[in-house]
């Protein structure tokens, strides 16, 4: 009778480093997830026996991951202490390069909010050395202005374009101007060679990731972001999961051509979408040049301000402006719908800020573009996250590292143990 071999030596260890690993970042996941947890329940709730909780939580503890909290109370005898993330030692980045603005925002573990910095910049007009050089400059503000104890683990930059996120490279980024751009490269140098990682990613999957995150209690399956700015950018989510096409390039929804002879875009086609429902549009539509909501100096929102106020005084070129930029917006979000048949239809940048006089409009448009009953099932909603929504997606793809594998963040990890194996750790 044949016996099945065991693991000795390094294999052994390797099986054990492993399986540690995996429930290390089961318990720091389901703490994410879940919030404050005494280890017992935490055991009941994950299927790991409680001895080898005691130890997984004892690693997270030492490395500065999670915390004690309150005594959990409800249940008969002693109460448990919980445990929680702990927000005070790491922090994780995310920055947007967008055309009229540069913008960095930190969140610690438990993904709230530390810091935010936003400039207002005529990016468009500048190299992207330059570019780059001042996003360095408040990337490097915002780590200052931080409690010293916080620890960066990652950084992630959020660009209106196609993105090469394995090279770090801006392929093309008509709106910016950019094209073959190594931007992870050069800012890690302006950086002076960062001890965490760097990494790029398409603005409007990284806001829809935030958005995704907005709707953790209820997340929906399948949802299509559309968000305003210059150009306009869209991420998709189908079965739960962001969809980036075969090479990582889908999303540029605003290089559809919906007016075959119409105005050249800034990628050298015509009549591309964000060419009718591009923010410059709506701006030049609602605005002489010269008037301050043109002015590329001025905070967007400040100028997003305005020209609120102007649509709800009854201006009436604005709110023809606006009209026909919802009537275009209508008929390429019909479009979408129809291919992807999403259960929500989020609203973002420019869109969402000038949202009340979008969303009705586009509500009742998709009943007549969208061929199935009901709009295809949906609904429309704006985006709760402002500008913030892509800086904010990037920090959280940053997070993705710790809560994937808690030993690559933190303080010095204990000795490996064989309690993992020994005791059944996995599910």
């Amino acid at each position: 009778m044949s016996r099945r071999p065991s693991l000795t030596g390094s294999s052994a260890t390797a099986d054990q480093v492993a399986v540690r690993r995996h429930n290390l970042s089961l318990v720091l996941g389901h703490l994410r997830r879940h919030g404050d947890r005494s280890r017992a329940r935490v055991a009941e709730e994950t299927g790991l026996n409680k001895a080898t909780v005691s130890s997984l939580v004892a690693e997270l503890v030492e490395r500065g991951l999670v915390s004690e909290g309150e005594a959990e109370r409800g249940g008969v005898g002693r109460p448990a202490q919980a445990v929680g993330l702990d927000g005070r030692h790491l922090v994780a980045l995310g920055a947007e390069i967008n055309i009229d603005y540069l913008s960095v925002l930190a969140l610690d573990l438990r993904g709230e909010l530390v810091a935010e910095r936003r400039v207002a910049l005529d990016t468009a007009g500048m190299e992207p050395t330059r570019v780059l050089g001042e996003l360095a400059r408040v990337v490097r503000e915002v780590l200052d202005g931080l409690d010293g104890r916080s620890r960066p683990v990652g950084l992630t930059v959020a660009v209106p374009g196609l993105v090469e996120t394995a090279t770090g490279t801006v392929f093309d980024a008509p709106n910016l101007r950019w094209q073959r751009t190594a931007a992870v490269a050069q800012l890690c140098a302006d950086l002076d060679a960062p001890d965490y990682p760097v990494t790029l990613d398409n603005e409007a999957n990284l806001a829809a990731v935030a958005e995704l995150a907005a709707r953790a209690d209820a997340p929906p399956d399948d949802l299509l972001l559309l968000t305003g700015g210059a150009g306009v950018g869209g991420g998709m989510v189908a079965g739960g999961r962001l969809l980036r096409g075969g090479q990582g390039f889908a999303g540029e929804v605003g290089h559809m051509r919906v007016e075959r002879a119409g105005t050249r875009c800034g990628c050298g086609r015509t009549g591309c979408w964000e060419t009718v429902v591009g923010l410059h549009t709506l701006l030049r539509l609602a605005a002489d040049e010269g008037d301050p909501v043109r002015d590329p100096a001025r905070d967007l929102v400040q100028r997003l301000d305005e020209l609120r106020g102007r649509a709800a005084a009854g201006d009436t070129r604005t709110l023809a402006a606006l009209t026909e930029v919802a009537d275009w917006l209508t008929v390429g979000a019909g479009i979408l719908v129809n291919v992807l048949n999403p259960q929500v239809l989020v609203l973002g940048g420019y869109f969402a800020a000038l949202g009340p006089w979008f969303a009705e409009a586009l509500e009742a448009g998709l009943q007549q573009e969208v061929f199935a009953p009901g709009s295809g099932g949906c609904r429309v909603e704006m985006s709760t996250l402002g500008f913030s929504a892509a800086v904010r997606g990037g920090a959280l793809q940053a997070l993705s590292v710790v809560f994937d594998d808690p030993t690559r963040a933190g303080l010095a990890p204990p000795a490996p143990t064989t309690d993992d194996l020994a005791t059944g750790a996995t599910r």
